[in-house]
């Protein structure tokens, strides 16, 4: 069956992409090699071989979906789901909606803002009942690292072997009171006996002094909310984070890093061979503090969106490789929370929803800037998947689950807010021109997307 090019996902002449195809063949097959002409068999759920178009020329049961690009599925290792105790701000059911609406086919969900946080066995395990049944993807889990972790290792390395995939801690409050930060000294302790696991650990690294030392958030203006988060609380932060990964050996990463200028630490860690990695996240790199209006919480996110010098040496530092990956920090609420009426950025819940945009957002910047369609697969599905030691994600390679996105690379849409997945229709990129329309997410070998039941599976590391 040969597919021609598609229009926009759900208008009339959009063909029907097979429910469970045995070949999938296009001249833009992203593998480890790059991009080019391929056949990518499936069988079980898994690539049985990637070979040349003309092997499999004529054969039955081939879909050639033409020049559509063929991706693998991105892995989105920093989503928070909310599920249970704040289901209203998001839950697992429209969270994996949107990921496959998005091309997404794996995320990780966060410890933090369910009720309860993922700080103990019994707490996954609520979890994890939340989620069974309900997701259109797979998904994950990170275990959170508290004071009462650290006093005890029992739960660490008790939720170590019940799979989750790491821990995470903040330097900085989180926001929710049931998820308290830890202090440097403190999370050297607990780093420490995480190490003794080879367990990885995640931290928001902006430093309490310098933002208790930053003039406060008030009102509508965003640049009240800029100043308040200054980039020397990444700075700092990050600096202490590498020397503590050099003093202990630890694995950790930085997450949602938005200071470039913290990449030299990065850089130095990196050529001093220490297990210290970061990641950004799309808004980083699509939008800037320039472009913001006063009053627009929706782009409200801790650390903030900075200004365009900022943005464009992120992009550098990611051309460089500087960055594990790029991964959403999906992070919804109630229009209530967000504030949406007063345009109060001290009141508004921070956290930008976009799980289902992300890919879009990433490349509709990349290929402006000469990027091509490999280094988005690197960036957002190989790269994670590869952080969190998931090898058989995020890549077009025999043995591979067969997590596949059909894309249209050079085909635009405008964000339209109706048509978002998750729960509340929010988002910043509203109105904005994005490249890269997904028209089809296979989970396995199937069709992931749209209203089909869920068969995602809950993940262990």
């Amino acid at each position: 069956m040969t597919i021609p090019p598609a229009g926009l996902p759900g208008l009339p002449g959009l063909p029907e992409f097979p429910e469970r195809p045995e070949i999938l063949c296009s001249s833009r097959v992203v593998t480890p090699d790059g991009v080019g002409p391929a056949a990518v068999h499936i069988a079980d759920g898994r690539i049985t071989a990637v070979t040349r178009l003309e092997a499999v020329q004529a054969r039955p049961g081939v879909t050639d979906l033409g020049d559509l690009a063929l991706l693998p599925g991105a892995v989105d290792t920093h989503v928070h789901v909310n599920e249970p105790g704040r289901t209203e701000w998001e839950g697992f059911a429209s969270a994996t909606r949107a990921a496959a609406a998005g091309g997404v086919t794996t995320i990780v969900d966060m410890p933090l803002n369910a009720i309860p946080p993922t700080t103990s066995v019994a707490a996954l395990a609520v979890k994890r009942a939340a989620a069974a049944g309900r997701i259109a993807v797979d998904v994950g889990f990170w275990g959170g690292i508290v004071g009462a972790d650290v006093r005890d290792r029992t739960e660490i390395a008790a939720l170590h072997d019940a799979g989750v995939f790491g821990f995470k801690a903040f330097l900085a409050p989180s926001g929710v009171a049931e998820f308290p930060h830890v202090p440097m000294e403190v999370l050297a302790v607990a780093v420490a006996r995480a190490a003794q696991l080879d367990a990885l650990t995640v931290v928001h690294a902006e430093s309490p002094s310098v933002l208790a030392a930053a003039p406060p958030v008030a009102g509508r203006a965003f640049a009240s909310w800029l100043a308040s988060r200054p980039p020397a609380a990444e700075t700092e932060a990050v600096a202490g984070l590498a020397a503590l990964s050099a003093a202990s050996g630890a694995r950790l990463h930085v997450l949602h890093l938005s200071a470039a200028a913290a990449l030299d630490d990065v850089l130095a860690a990196r050529d001093a061979g220490l297990a210290l990695t970061a990641e950004t996240c799309p808004h980083y790199l699509a939008f800037t503090a320039e472009e913001i209006p006063d009053g627009a919480t929706l782009y409200k996110c801790a650390p903030p969106i900075r200004g365009e010098r900022n943005r464009e040496a992120l992009w550098q530092g990611l051309a460089a490789g500087l960055f594990a990956g790029v991964v959403t920090d999906h992070s919804p609420a109630t229009p209530q929370r967000r504030a949406i009426t007063s345009g109060d950025f001290a009141q508004a819940w921070g956290g930008i929803a976009s799980v289902q945009l992300g890919l879009a957002a990433v490349w509709t910047q990349a290929r402006g800037r000469g990027h091509d369609l490999a280094e988005l697969a690197r960036w957002m599905c190989t790269g994670p998947a590869d952080l969190i030691g998931l090898g058989h994600k995020g890549r077009i390679v025999p043995g591979a689950d067969a997590d596949l996105v059909v894309i249209d690379p050079d085909r635009s849409f405008v964000v339209d807010p109706a048509k978002l997945a998750h729960r509340h229709p929010l988002t910043p990129y509203a109105g904005r021109t994005l490249h890269g329309v997904v028209c089809a997410t296979y989970l396995r070998g199937e069709r992931a997307d749209g209203d089909r039941s869920p068969r995602g599976r809950l993940l262990s590391r």
